[in-house]
């Protein structure tokens, strides 16, 4: 495809789509612009984008495809800003925030003036951020969910499908309220509850100061996500308060039902609330990509001896293989330590499994 392609916001998504779309579309001119001037030098300078955009009206002006990635405050104040420009009759505009009803909703104004919107939430991340991270192997195999309205032209979403095919994500079609009750469930809400876990563990290592030692290995795993930025969350809970209050209350149910396993210390019951949560964890896909960016990790048993973590990434290094994050586990004199290694794909774990059971004699698993 050609035309010229406008990307507002040169963060990790926006720099991302970009270089999938050059990828893509060769043929095709990718206009950036960013309120933070330094991601716009970087993102020519790495060659994300062909051309700056001094500021929105002038980087709109010709657009056949517009992509707003900014958080979803600013994305309101954006489209709204949209739709007050001379923008081509045939023009897309979508956007990438995690919730889409209220974004949908800010949309109305470009749809009465007969300019098609299409909202968008490719669910993928990186722990990394800003267009230095972008890459084009991001979204391959997440789901991008696309939420257009009832009165979208099917040949539209086809369109914008074809322009962002290089993603090589699955595309997924519902109704922004649907979005936003599926992603309150499966990412919105999970985030809430790791940051009460922490927030709850803060208060107790007032009394306990052994706690921030201890929670130093699995802990800082399964709350991972509290770690994301606070200003982001603040905007996804309040677009989607509604559903979180919901579920909030359901989850208040199931705290009164665990709590009631305890006082009653009936060990049946009690092993079966865990057996059906493993059944069911079990099941979930393992190669899939879902809402909550996965990070790949391989666990590598070694012994606490000097040098032993960059003899591990030596290896890699000379086999080209790029990690995210490093971290030791459980490492003491004389005693088998774990090394986890963090990767984006599954690929590149994969591949660190054989080349460091070429190399070494050290045992390897994924932790799943």
């Amino acid at each position: 495809m050609k035309g010229r392609v406008f990307v507002i916001g040169l963060g990790l998504i926006g720099g991302s789509l970009a270089l999938c779309i050059k990828k893509e579309h060769p043929e095709s001119t990718i206009i950036g612009f960013d309120i933070n001037r330094e991601q716009v030098r970087l993102a020519k300078m790495l060659g994300v984008i062909d051309e700056t955009a001094e500021n929105i009206p002038d980087g709109s002006q010709n657009a056949d495809l517009i992509i707003v990635s900014a958080p979803v405050n600013d994305s309101k104040t954006i489209l709204k800003a949209l739709s007050t420009l001379p923008l081509k009759p045939d023009v897309i505009i979508t956007d990438t925030g995690s919730t889409k009803k209220i974004i949908v909703e800010n949309a109305a104004d470009l749809r009465d003036k007969g300019i098609t919107f299409i909202g968008g939430h490719p669910m993928a991340g990186s722990h990394k951020s800003g267009v230095s991270a972008a890459k084009d192997i991001l979204f391959e195999n997440a789901f991008y969910l696309l939420t257009p309205e009832e009165m979208v032209d099917i040949d539209k979403v086809e369109e914008l499908k074809g322009w962002l095919k290089g993603t090589k994500a699955k595309f997924l079609t519902i109704t922004p309220e649907n979005h936003d009750y599926l992603t309150g469930i499966v990412s919105h809400f999970p985030h809430i509850i790791a940051a009460s876990i922490v927030r709850q563990t803060e208060k107790l290592s007032e009394s306990e100061s052994l706690i921030p030692r201890l929670a130093a290995g699995g802990f800082r795993d399964i709350t991972r996500i509290a770690s994301s930025s606070p200003n982001m969350w603040k905007d996804i809970l309040l677009h989607n308060r509604e559903n979180l209050i919901a579920l909030l209350n359901q989850w208040q149910e199931e705290m009164e039902g665990v709590k009631e396993l305890l006082q009653t210390g009936n060990e049946k019951d009690i092993y079966q609330y865990f057996y059906q949560a493993k059944q069911y964890r079990d099941g979930l896909p393992i190669k899939e990509k879902g809402a909550i960016p996965a990070f790949y990790d391989l666990y590598v048993d070694i012994p606490d001896v000097p040098g032993i973590v960059s003899e591990v990434t030596g290896y890699l290094a000379k086999e080209n293989i790029s990690i995210t994050n490093i971290r030791i586990l459980e490492t003491r004199e004389d005693i088998i330590g774990v090394l986890v290694i963090s990767f984006q794909t599954e690929g590149d774990r994969q591949r660190a499994e054989k080349c460091i059971l070429t190399y070494t004699n050290y045992s390897t698993s994924n932790g799943s």
